[in-house]
């Protein structure tokens, strides 16, 4: 007999198949160390993504089949999956997210096999998204500043370009020697070609502001070259930013923040969002709006050194002392610029099988930025038939007699930019017989356009317009790689893969008003013989092999070769090793390599002729880039590649899973380094030099030089302890720190023949000092993390250690004996977060909680033979002298806080930072 069914036969079938096969499950969430419950954590069945949360006692109740799966999360916490096994009981213990980095598995540094903290043979530090979020910052790369000891930025008092974007460094070395990833691809770099006198100097790195920490799930930073891993700007090490992937809860934050000043406010919101598809795949988008606006410190301007600046008669003395009578501050606006931004960011992976997958990440930014040139008082600069700021009877602040200029306070330009970064990855992922393979195509580029404003072109005369268009620059590379890799046996891993990149930089003139003559006043345009399109094209192949030989002893080594179109070939290598003792509680490791860093298009084809202050005069000077007649007549040859050793050896202490500290030495010489000259002149008609500028219509010029060999040593170093039971909490202790213990140029300069027969160099001691001692000597971080039930509890003091700075274009060769020292200072952060429901959190953060401000001092430098050793003594003797000094490197005193050549941390004193955080 036949049994015949009918479609409500077959739901009713169905539907009994399902309620006997479902069954509720009853458990508890707890903390794994302190086993307190966790109140609001998220209970999911991976199946069919039906949820619940924890209650008050870390208890749940949830349906699920008897050989389901669920996924446990909390925030602050390690996501665990459970397999429901027909039990009806679960007791899941949760680990701290800070308990488990040890246990991260890292891709950055070694690209043959994926390990742990504990088992790669390099230091690696790896930087979770609330460790960010802990440190208060507004953006990311600030954030870095106050986690990372070996990572230095600082905003600059007189910012233009460098509004849109401050000059980073790891290890001393400058932007461009360390390589930003994001998901493992390469970033692009900015447009931007630092050219003032602070650290970074002509060089250019990626907007690391532009990229939104809720966006980011953590940060590995590999402290150690790894050219052969990832080909060029390797040197100092290789930062891989890991975008958020799967998707737990959508979050709404509202930020806001003051200075202690009552300026610098920011405000800001951030979005984060997405979908889980399935057991693998997902999307996570992050949506960011910021505005900061300004935050001003200008100081108190010294009279005698204004005098002596701008006087020399009793007329003007008079006009200066009646002006600051007024205006004691000159009205110079300095500190930090206003700035917008627009953030979006998307992160996508779509499983196409069981071992393939499609995947992408995309970042969007768009940013703004409006500061302040310095002040043009009336006594400075006087702008006959173009006065736009007047106050009817005022009196004549010229020194002069001129009814022209009665009510005349002079003026300030303006400067506005904007940013458009993006970058974009798409790529496909499959296993086929052990073998992954990865294929992807990343695309990205940086563009900056300007505007300067309240200024005047002087050469046109009444036909000068008060707003210009300078121009701009833009950068876009098109990456493509191929990586395959394979676990041979169990003990041999295998990688090897090729990438070929092309690259764009455009040179973009500004308006002929912005560049006629002089050029518009405090930021002359781009001239259109100097602007240019200028593209490059490079190939590279690598081999990256792992080898454990025991269990305990590891080998790695990796080779890469690569051809770019502008200057030929770079092969480099690599060997690292590590050795686990005492049941893996005592690691050695150490690792030896080459590398390379490319010069970049910016630094090969920026130009710029524009007219500066020489001798008092108005002159022209120029940087002239390396395919230039000029370059050729100066004998200044082809930019090549930097080639760099490095080394490091270190060891490990994991005496227990919450406590462990490691120490890494290393040793960096870089060859053929890359400089951007200090202004090279001649005022003998008889020398070589002298003609050639004379020749190209200028009297000073700058380029670009392989011209020195460095050596940079250091330390670093970090402790940690965590998930130390306290009262009904737990804490947690960091310690981290890089400590300098040489950088230096080693023998002389490779100075051009007409240079050098000139007696000049291309390196002054300024350049030198910036080079070598810019950045802090040492520089640590001790912080206390404490976990109580609803509240969270964070403490970082940072020691920020001297840094020194040798000005010679203000003392004159005095300068070559004295030395600005900034003293060692420590600043303290707290930062305390409450859950106010298990969808609502808050934090309140105080950066610089004691208003610490940098200090510095002049100091006797060099030997008492120098020629000019008894004069800088004498000056550092006579109080007057002194002071007279010390007012001209700080410009009169508009700088007296934060010089032009920036400090080791920000100027602007006691911050407050509040956050509000729903999630759903």
């Amino acid at each position: 007999m036949r049994l015949v069914t009918t479609p409500l036969m077959t739901a009713f079938f169905l539907l009994a198949s399902i309620s006997l096969s479902a069954q509720t499950v009853r458990g508890r969430v707890t903390d794994a160390v302190t086993n307190s419950p966790l109140m609001g954590a998220t209970i999911k069945v991976v199946s069919t993504g039906a949820g619940t949360r924890t209650d008050v006692d870390g208890r749940f109740s949830i349906n699920v089949g008897s050989n389901g799966e669920l996924e446990v999360s909390y925030v602050g916490y390690e996501t665990r999956r459970v397999s429901v096994n027909s039990q009806t009981e679960l007791l899941i213990a949760l680990n701290n997210a800070s308990s488990i980095l040890s246990d991260v598995v890292v891709s950055t540094g070694a690209r043959a096999s994926a390990r742990t903290l504990t088992t790669t043979p390099l230091p690696v530090d790896v930087i979770s998204v609330n460790d960010i979020k802990s440190t208060g910052q507004p953006t990311f790369d600030k954030a870095l500043q106050y986690r990372v000891p070996s990572f230095n930025t600082v905003n600059t008092p007189v910012n233009d370009a460098t509004t849109l974007l401050d000059p980073y460094e790891i290890r001393n070395l400058g932007p461009s020697r360390t390589l930003i990833l994001i998901n493992g691809k390469r970033k692009n770099l900015s447009s931007l070609l630092y050219v003032q006198f602070s650290p970074g100097r002509g060089e250019t790195g990626a907007d690391l502001s532009a990229i939104p920490i809720d966006a980011i799930k953590r940060v590995e930073i590999l402290r150690d070259g790894a050219s052969a891993q990832y080909g060029s700007d390797a040197i100092a090490g290789v930062m891989n930013i890991i975008l958020k992937d799967r998707y737990q809860y959508s979050s709404l934050t509202l930020r806001g923040g003051v200075t202690h000043e009552g300026d610098g406010e920011n405000y800001g919101l951030a979005f984060n969002s997405g979908a889980n598809f399935g057991s693998k795949g997902f999307i996570n988008y992050t949506i960011d709006f910021s505005q900061a606006n300004s935050a001003v410190r200008s100081g108190i301007i010294d009279r005698p050194t204004e005098k002596a600046t701008f006087g020399g008669s009793a007329s003007v003395d008079a006009a200066i002392d009646a002006f600051l009578n007024v205006y004691p501050t000159g009205n110079n606006i300095n500190g930090t610029g206003e700035t917008q931004a627009a953030k979006f960011n998307m992160n996508l992976g779509i499983p196409t099988g069981e071992n393939s997958m499609f995947y992408g990440n995309w970042g969007l930014v768009f940013k703004k930025v409006f500061s302040f040139a310095n002040y043009r008082v009336p006594y400075w600069r006087t702008d006959a038939g173009l006065l736009h700021q007047r106050i009817p009877g005022a009196p004549n602040y010229t020194g002069g007699t001129d009814p022209l200029y009665e009510g005349y306070i002079g003026y300030v330009p303006t400067f506005d930019g904007d940013l458009l970064d993006y970058h974009g990855t798409a790529g496909f992922s499959n296993i086929i017989n052990g073998w992954k393979h990865d294929v992807s195509i990343t695309f990205g580029g940086n563009q900056q356009l300007y505007t300067v404003e309240n200024t005047v072109n002087r050469s046109l005369g009444t036909a000068s317009p008060t707003a210009f268009k300078p121009g701009g620059y833009s950068y876009s590379h098109i990456v493509g790689n191929y990586d395959i890799s394979k676990a041979i046996t169990d003990n041999i891993s295998l990688a090897f893969g090729a990438e070929v990149r092309n690259e764009t930089y455009k040179i973009i003139a500004g308006d002929t008003a912005s560049y006629s003559g002089e050029g518009a006043n405090s930021f002359p345009g781009i001239r259109a013989e100097n602007a240019s399109v200028n593209k490059r094209f490079n190939f590279g192949a690598y081999v990256d092999a792992s080898w454990d030989v025991t269990k305990d002893f590891l080998l790695n080594g990796a080779v890469r070769a690569e051809n770019y179109s502008d200057f030929g070939s770079a092969f480099v290598w690599k060997l690292s090793s590590r050795y686990k003792m005492a049941d893996d509680k005592f690691v050695i490791r150490a690792s030896a390599s080459t590398g390379f860093r490319a010069p970049t298009l910016h630094q090969i084809y920026a130009q710029s002729t524009q007219a500066s202050f020489v001798a008092g005069t108005i002159q022209l000077s120029g940087l002239f880039n390396n395919r230039s007649k000029q370059a050729f007549l100066l004998g200044v040859p082809r930019l090549q590649p930097e080639k760099s050793d490095n080394y490091t050896v270190g060891i490990g202490l994991n005496p227990s899973r919450r406590f462990s500290i490691t120490a890494d030495y290393y040793d960096i010489t870089i060859k053929d380094r890359i400089v951007y000259s200090s202004a090279i002149s001649s005022s003998d008609p008889s020398t070589t030099l002298y003609q050639i500028l004379q020749a190209a219509g200028v009297v000073q010029a700058n380029f670009f030089i392989n011209g020195i060999k460095t050596r940079t040593q250091g330390l670093d170093f970090v402790a940690s302890y965590h998930q130390i039971p306290l009262g009904i909490g737990k804490l947690g202790i960091n310690l981290a720190g890089n400590i300098t213990l040489n950088n230096e140029i080693v023998g002389s300069t490779n100075n051009p023949k007409p240079v050098e027969d000139a007696g000049t160099d291309i390196l002054s001691a300024q350049i030198r000092s910036l080079l070598t001692e810019s950045r802090p000597k040492y520089k640590a971080v001790l912080g206390f993390d404490y976990l109580m039930r609803k509240w969270n509890f964070n403490l970082n003091n940072t020691v920020f250690g001297p840094t020194k700075f040798q000005d010679l274009d203000n003392g004159g060769a005095i300068m070559n004996n004295i030395k600005q020292v900034f003293e060692t200072k420590v600043v303290t952060d707290l930062n305390i977060g409450y859950n106010v429901t298990d969808n609502i959190g808050v934090s309140f953060a105080v950066n610089n909680l004691f208003n610490v401000l940098p200090a510095w001092k002049l100091e006797l430098t060099g030997s008492p033979s120098d020629p000019n050793y008894a004069n800088a003594k004498a000056t550092l003797a006579n109080p007057t002298d002194k002071s007279l000094l010390e007012g001209f490197l700080a410009f009169s005193g508009r700088y007296r806080i934060l010089l032009y050549n920036g400090s080791h941390f920000s100027q602007l004193g006691t911050t407050f930072n509040a956050s509000l955080t729903f999630k759903f």
